[in-house]
């Protein structure tokens, strides 16, 4: 039986700081994104909406479509 190995996430702002853009931008570009990508959704007890966040996997994907958008987008940030 294959168990889930994901023991820490960081939240869409904690990525948004670590990486100098803005949290819009992360979650505008991770929409097409799907939870075997490394990203979820954590719900708190006063959190209804929840608060997106990512495994060590999904800040890598995060990376590479930051790459792909300022190839793109040079001028935006």
């Amino acid at each position: 039986m294959q168990r889930n190995k994901v023991h820490h996430v960081y939240t869409v702002e904690r990525v948004a700081r670590d990486l100098g853009v803005s949290e819009a931008l992360i979650q505008d570009l991770t929409l097409v994104l799907e939870p075997e990508d490394g990203v979820i959704w954590v719900y708190g007890a006063n959190h209804d909406d929840g608060t997106l966040a990512f495994t060590d996997e999904g800040i890598e994907e995060v990376k590479l479509l930051l790459e792909q958008y300022h190839r793109v987008s040079p001028s935006k940030a």
